[in-house]
């Protein structure tokens, strides 16, 4: 049975996508890279204390919280810190997921993954399928700053440091186009759905 990547930029809309497909497709398992990511920083011993090793105390609260937003500024300030903290966090991550996959192929099981940083990682050619949901840049940057709190200067830097969603869409499989109500987006996910059954089974 297939195992299916849901990718795209920051804010595309990608999480929304995958839930109305969790709804559509109720047998199917999922797994979250952003939740995973939140999970090692936040409980995974080695994770943490490689984190407190590269970037000091300072990144952690008194009460041992990581501060998200100070280590978010941090690596989007500097591309080495940047690239620093992905070495940390993204063997952790794949190896969870790759692990879900291989456990979903032996069992007959559908897998999808809901990675955002699936081509920066080279991870493509794991997937049987990948869709990419996709809106324009300066819609990605209007929800980071309305929904998120961000400012649009941090917005800009995180939308800069991932591949373009014109470079992710040109690669996928599915493209799907997030700019209009709720309700497209859910009209979409109706339709890849059908046609996943359709191919699969």
């Amino acid at each position: 049975m297939p195992v299916i990547a849901i990718t795209g930029g920051v804010a595309s809309g990608k999480s929304s996508f995958t839930r109305l497909l969790s709804r559509r497709l109720p047998a199917a398992k999922f797994f979250d890279a952003d939740a995973a990511a939140r999970e090692l920083l936040d409980s995974d011993p080695e994770t943490r204390a490689n984190l407190l090793n590269r970037f000091g105390p300072g990144y952690f609260e008194p009460d041992g919280r990581v501060n998200r937003a100070r280590l978010r500024e941090a690596v989007f300030a500097n591309e080495s810190c940047r690239r620093d903290l992905e070495a940390l966090m993204h063997p952790g991550i794949r190896h969870r997921w790759t692990a879900l996959a291989q456990a979903a192929r032996h069992q007959g099981d559908w897998l999808l993954v809901d990675i955002p940083l699936l081509y920066e990682t080279g991870a493509e050619g794991e997937f049987d399928e990948i869709a990419v949901v996709a809106c324009s840049e300066a819609t990605q940057r209007a929800r980071m700053v309305s929904h998120r709190g961000l400012t649009a200067e941090m917005a800009d830097k995180i939308i800069a440091s991932q591949a373009t969603l014109a470079f992710k869409a040109a690669q996928a499989d599915f493209v799907i186009w997030n700019e209009a109500p709720k309700a497209r987006l859910e009209e979409q996910a109706e339709l890849f759905a059908g046609t996943l059954e359709e191919r699969y089974g």
